[in-house]
């Protein structure tokens, strides 16, 4: 059987999401994630091609998709480079600049006793496994999708993105797995209503699923300043010590 290298790809870039935590890793992987998903819809031929693109026929929707992927990732990429940068210390008082130093000593102390925990990534690859099992067997057992690639890519997209979630230690984190749940809805939505007994494509649904994943990443860019400014960090853990 032959591999469908954009199912390859989206799965492996979804497993990145899930396993890594540093943003370096994540975002380049979220936007392997959208193109991924845009060539395979491409490839499935959901979505009838009326745009030449460099001598290659494809959809409108495709490349919008593509361009969506592309300004979420812009906007999760700045809102990480912002907040992991130092503060101006031109611009802080006197309060603002001892606590800058208690996170600095903090953060020094934990990166000198804990360059790497091996710990940190048990639980994400071991619930990674269990998501390509049940995306393995689910379309099997409960077939949506037009075809099984299909369904496993949607499974698989959505299994992890929750899984995600729960294993998340920053607010960025949350905001990949959020962000894959939704790849998961507008995948099943485009595959389900393509089909010869669908009531067809509409473009305002798939237009607003974009416009959703947009504003999910300004939500969170905007979360992430809100926890930055207050805790200067995005740690979730430090909700519960303060």
């Amino acid at each position: 059987m032959a591999i469908n290298w954009f199912l390859l790809v989206l799965g492996i870039s979804a497993a990145i999401m899930l396993l890594f935590r540093d943003w370096r890793v994540t975002m380049p992987a979220l936007l392997v994630n959208y193109l991924a998903l845009a060539l395979f819809l491409a490839e499935q031929q959901f979505i009838t091609p009326d745009l030449n693109l460099f001598g290659f026929m494809v959809s409108t929707l495709v490349v919008v998709k593509l361009l969506t992927g592309i300004a979420v990732t812009l906007i999760l990429a700045l809102t990480a480079l912002t907040f992991s940068r130092e503060y101006g210390l031109e611009s802080l008082d006197e309060f603002g600049l001892s606590e800058l130093r208690r996170a600095a000593r903090a953060a020094q102390r934990q990166q000198t006793t804990q360059p790497f925990r091996w710990g940190d990534y048990v639980l994400p690859f071991w619930a990674g496994v269990l998501a390509l099992l049940a995306s393995l067997s689910l379309p099997r057992i409960y077939p949506i999708a037009p075809s099984e690639a299909s369904d496993f890519a949607w499974y698989w997209l959505g299994l992890t993105g929750i899984l995600t979630i729960a294993t998340a230690s920053d607010l960025l984190k949350i905001g990949l797995g959020l962000l894959l749940c939704a790849s998961a809805i507008d995948l099943v939505y485009t595959a389900v209503v393509s089909t010869p007994g669908g009531s067809g494509l509409n473009v305002m649904p798939l237009g607003l699923l974009s416009v959703f994943n947009i504003l999910l990443a300004l939500a969170i860019a905007y979360l992430s300043g809100l926890l930055y400014g207050r805790l200067k960090t995005l740690e979730l853990g430090e909700l519960y010590r303060r």
